[in-house]
């Protein structure tokens, strides 16, 4: 063999290379794999770091049931119904839902930009409907064990009757409030990260009148027209008025503003809105990121 055959190709010779677009064209399995990596990824910060940190459970648990003690003692003191203790212990338990929601969905995107890991997520070749998906799972596993501490601890505590008669459709409200909820905390963290340093002052805003006009510690039928308008708007209101319904069933002093099957085809409604427009609304915002760089900059 020549030495001139020998020798390695140089490298400043012109070879045939893969277009960009076919260098970027992923089969559906890889995007899959991909997205659920993802999920996967998002989520388990979340679940392991409340196993990890035990002082969570005290201030996630312990801090919140003493304010719905507060409100049992109160009925009790007022001697209204029994039902009504029965209403403060659910409203308590989904406290915890509405809290991941604000806290750890909403204005999430808004921290990770605020740490220097919000240009990650944009460059990596995944979802962002991944990313808030693995967060919302992480939370809700962490919120189903603080609700469910509460309702369990607040019904042997204070001695709660439930009387269900539909378990199933008591399952699929909570399940379609859950959905509901999380859509709507995807469409607020892409709405607090657009609005930038307002994401803070808007999560403390919404907080506590969220919690008055959802029915929290009452029926929400109680406010009229107010309570309607938190039917027509918030899941949390409507969620807890149906189970309320279902959970104590035949009871004369649950006063449902709206029938469970009504109130859970308003559920199936605002879940396909929420997560419909939170996609919309990502796709905006990863179009900002990647095209103008005007969502990663500290000072935009």
């Amino acid at each position: 063999m020549s030495e001139r055959s020998a020798a390695p190709p140089s490298p400043f010779v012109s070879r045939p290379t893969a277009s960009p677009a076919d260098a970027a064209r992923w089969s559906p399995r890889r995007i899959l794999i991909t997205n659920l990596r993802t999920i996967s990824g998002r989520a388990y910060p979340r679940v392991i770091g409340m196993m990890r940190e035990p002082s969570w459970l005290f201030f996630e648990i312990l801090l919140p049931f003493l304010t719905t003690s507060a409100f049992v003692f109160v009925y009790r003191a007022l001697q209204a119904p029994p039902e009504y203790i029965g209403f403060v212990v659910l409203g308590g338990a989904m406290t915890a839902f509405w809290l991941n929601v604000m806290w750890l969905m909403a204005a999430q995107l808004y921290w990770e930009k605020d740490q220097g890991n919000l240009e990650l997520y944009f460059t990596a070749p995944m979802s962002m409907m991944s990313i808030l998906l693995g967060m919302a799972i992480g939370g809700l596993l962490m919120s189903c064990f603080r609700a469910a501490v509460v309702l369990i601890v607040g019904t042997v505590l204070y001695g709660v009757v439930f009387s269900v008669d539909q378990w199933l459709l008591l399952l699929l409200v909570f399940l379609l409030t859950l959905i509901a909820l999380y859509g709507l905390g995807m469409v607020l963290a892409t709405l607090f990260l657009l609005w930038g340093r307002e994401a803070w002052h808007l999560t403390q805003l919404l907080q506590e009148p969220v919690y008055f006009v959802s029915g929290l510690n009452f029926p929400v039928a109680r406010l009229g027209v107010l309570g309607a308008a938190a039917i027509s708007t918030i899941p949390l209101a409507v969620g807890l008025d149906a189970m309320r319904q279902l959970a104590f069933a035949g009871s004369v002093h649950t006063d449902g503003f709206l029938s469970p099957e009504v109130e859970a085809l308003i559920l199936v409604v605002m879940a396909v809105t929420f997560v419909a427009i939170a996609r919309f609304l990502l796709q905006v915002i990863e179009r900002l990121a990647r095209r103008e760089g005007r969502l990663t900059m500290r000072g935009s």
